[in-house]
């Protein structure tokens, strides 16, 4: 196992976190049909509907493929060029985006009025705080709110066989970005060294050896001015890492096959039951995989999560339809 217990199941945890954020706002944006008994029209409750107009468009597979394919090409370009105003106003653009979506569906549950104003209110700071102040505590809090709201777009433009369709070719593309093109690893090191940003969730740890050289400088500069060579002075840090396509794949899967599974309903929410088999099958092939990642080492993490959800569709199948 590469990292600790203790850090290999606080990812775990966070993974599962977000998970769960992420049905509940998929949920929360589930079309509810109004019949009008006047027109006799019927039409989408404006309530369900995403905020700051964002529309889901009429697409096709292929499309959502090109998409996907042109918006990792124009990452491409932006980090051999370096672009990086560019790439941190976009994703600046993005982050402000989804968190309002996420908040804006816990505030659907509120008293209060224009609610997506105030999303975006709350939004905008924890954003520029995230790009521009970093630190770990506020980068992982949002990292749980982030994906839940790109995914709410994305549920409503796939069926469950795009879905499926989009896992296989996705767990492909991984396992060739990061074993054979390295593209993953030079994207991470791009954004956390040249951005100080990162897409995903992560936790830095020190080892034990590096701890007491900290200690002993604290000591030997207890009631002192520490020197400003000895506060630049930098130490290895180990980083335990999740990307965030590893999180937001799940979550799309299990909200696409909730809403096309209307009827198995738990707990009131509607097409829960196959989402929960997707969320735990995910969770499930991504325990395994920290189980057997060795130091040093890159792993593509979507073949192993795919894997898992395939494997507790293929179980939801026999045992609940």
């Amino acid at each position: 196992m590469k990292h600790k217990l203790t850090i290999t199941l606080l990812l775990l945890s966070m993974f599962l976190v977000t998970q769960f954020i992420g049905l509940f706002v998929v949920n929360a944006y589930t079309p509810e049909t109004v019949f009008n008994q006047t027109t006799g029209m019927i039409t989408i409750s404006p309530e369900n509907q995403l905020p700051f107009g964002i529309e889901t468009p009429e697409t096709n597979f292929l499309a959502i493929i090109f998409y996907f394919i042109l918006a990792f090409a124009i990452v491409a370009i932006l980090m051999k060029y370096k672009w990086k105003l560019v790439i941190k106003l976009w994703f600046l653009l993005v982050i402000i985006l989804a968190l309002g979506i996420t908040l804006n569906a816990f505030l659907k549950y509120s008293t209060l009025t224009n609610i997506s104003i105030i999303a975006l209110v709350i939004a905008i700071p924890l954003a520029l705080l995230k790009l521009f102040r970093p630190n770990v505590f506020v980068h992982n809090i949002t990292e749980l709110f982030i994906y839940p709201g790109i995914a709410a777009v994305f549920v409503a433009i796939l069926q469950p066989l795009t879905a499926v369709l989009l896992l296989v070719l996705i767990s492909i593309y991984d396992m060739w970005a990061v074993w054979k093109a390295k593209f993953m690893q030079k994207m991470a090191k791009f954004e956390m060294e040249e951005l100080h940003i990162f897409g995903g969730f992560l936790i830095p740890t020190i080892s034990k050896k590096v701890k007491a050289q900290i200690e002993r400088i604290k000591q030997k500069y207890q009631n002192k001015k520490m020197p400003a060579k000895v506060k630049k002075k930098k130490f290895k840090v180990r980083l335990a890492i999740l990307g965030g396509g590893d999180v937001i794949f799940p979550i799309i899967t299990a909200g696409v096959f909730m809403r096309a599974f209307p009827k198995q309903a738990l707990f009131g929410i509607m097409g829960l039951i196959p989402a929960l088999f997707i969320i735990f099958g995910a969770l499930a092939g991504l325990t395994y995989l920290m189980l057997i990642t060795k130091k040093d080492k890159a792993y593509p993490a979507m073949p192993y999560i795919s894997t898992g959800i395939f494997a507790a569709l293929i179980l939801w199948k026999f045992i609940i339809l």
